[in-house]
């Protein structure tokens, strides 16, 4: 047989492989994916893959359709064996069989993956172990803490807070009393003075309390 032969034949047998691959599958395929998925077993190229199915669209035994670069190919739909009742009632009930199962296996994917992310949220026991000991340890410090605190001589009394409390409270009005003294004071001296107010300062040797960062306590 010539080469001329050889390379015909060659073109007859990749068209037929791709056009009954295409019916038994019934869903689109680029040539890429005709090539990947036909050349270990029937040994296609694919330049051969892609002239077959050109071939295949030209005579119109496939559909194809362009989407930007690429094209894809599948069955005319037509020239399928169309189903008869039985068949599509068995469809039907296939679909919904393998809906339900669809739904169930769905369903413990979600368990599974809420038992998964509780597992990965709760300790080892090793970490646990740590966890305890360290608690035992913090139990043990607070304990000798406590026992120190109760032993003292130096607590407070009751009395003798509320009298703390009160002269607080009396050096606070106090403070508060004297500044503003010292303030209206400073102001109508300012009103008269011809400089500013920090030369003025500056000059008596004022320091204020914002310099310092002194601020009123709060009340006990």
């Amino acid at each position: 047989m010539s080469k001329g032969r050889e390379a015909a034949a060659g073109g007859g047998g990749a068209a037929a492989v791709l056009l009954r691959y295409l019916r038994e599958q019934n869903r689109p395929y680029s040539a890429q994916d005709a090539f990947g998925n036909l050349q270990r077993e029937h040994g296609l190229g694919k330049a051969a893959v892609v002239k077959a199915l050109e071939q295949l669209a030209q005579q119109g035994r496939v559909r194809e359709k362009a989407y930007g670069k690429q094209k894809i190919y599948f069955a005319d739909q037509e020239q399928l064996p169309a189903a008869s009742d039985a068949e599509l009632r068995g469809l039907d009930e296939e679909i919904t069989a393998r809906s339900a199962q669809l739904q169930a296996l769905q369903q413990s994917c979600r368990h599974m993956e809420a038992e998964l992310k509780d597992l990965n949220s709760s300790m080892t026991t090793s970490e646990m172990a740590k966890e305890i000991e360290a608690l035992r340890k913090d139990c043990a410090s607070y304990t000798e803490k406590l026992e120190r605190i109760k032993s003292a001589t130096n607590h407070v009394t009751p009395e003798e807070k509320e009298k703390v409390c009160r002269e607080q409270q009396l050096y606070r009005r106090e403070w508060r009393r004297r500044k503003r003294m010292a303030t209206e004071l400073l102001d109508a001296i300012l009103e008269g003075y011809p400089k500013s107010k920090k030369q003025f300062f500056e000059e008596v040797g004022i320091e204020t309390d914002e310099e310092h960062g002194v601020v009123l306590p709060a009340a006990l």
